[in-house]
């Protein structure tokens, strides 16, 4: 078979069927965009140990190295460029109805006027485009560093496309205890994440404690969305 199937790939090869699984949930039915929340969370716990652990096969081929920076963007971008994208649409769709916490249910929205719609969409569809060139320019420019640096990078250029597993499920849990439809709001944080995909600002790569930090803020959502849907729902 062609391909690589160690273990320096698998929690990628995770990531990426979580992202899918994610996606069709989304899109499938009534929609879940809040059940899809939870694969896009955790495609980012994957991806968030995924180069630690590849690191740790000192052995790795040079042809190795490559695939797995090509097959971790392929991944990023289905998990963070697509799913969240596809969460918006199925948005659109279904919202929460409820009175009070623990009275609320999946509600159908009303069609939305076209106008509506197609800027909406057209949001969503630029948002994986802008994940999509900021994913190719990284592998472009990572080759290009590896051949004349050594170790891990210091600095991104650009948001990196998986805090998008921690901004958007920040969304939702707003949008669970509050009374109002945040699905604009949603679409908003779409656009701007979506630019700073491509920006120029710099962001420091978190440190093995950072990471730590955010999957612990990651594991707290979660928490908090299992209580809600599991635990409180009737």
């Amino acid at each position: 078979m062609i391909g690589f199937f160690d273990y320096t790939v698998w929690l990628t090869y995770i990531s990426m069927l979580s992202g899918t699984a994610g996606i069709m949930l989304c899109l499938n039915g009534i929609g879940h965009p809040y059940v899809g929340m939870f694969f896009l969370m955790f495609s980012g716990l994957c991806d968030a140990f995924d180069g630690k652990v590849a690191r740790t096969k000192k052995n790795r081929t040079e042809k190795m190295k490559k695939f797995g920076i090509q097959i971790d963007s392929l991944a990023d971008l289905i998990c963070f460029g697509v799913l969240p994208a596809c969460i918006g649409i199925a948005m659109m769709r279904v919202s929460i109805s409820y009175s009070m916490l623990p009275n609320f249910k999946f509600l159908r929205l009303a069609e939305k006027p076209t106008v509506v719609i197609v800027i909406l969409t057209t949001i969503a569809v630029l948002y994986v485009l802008t994940a999509l060139i900021r994913l190719a320019y990284f592998n472009v420019m990572e080759e290009e560093r590896q051949e004349t640096e050594d170790g891990a990078r210091k600095v991104y250029v650009g948001l990196p496309v998986t805090s998008s597993a921690l901004i958007f499920p920040t969304i939702l849990i707003l949008h669970i205890f509050t009374n109002v439809d945040l699905m604009f709001l949603y679409f908003l944080f779409l656009a701007i994440v979506g630019f700073l995909f491509i920006s120029e600002i710099q962001v420091r790569k978190p440190k093995t404690r950072d990471i730590l930090i955010m999957v612990a803020i990651g594991a707290i959502e979660a928490v908090i969305l299992v209580v809600v849907f599991v635990f409180l729902k009737r």
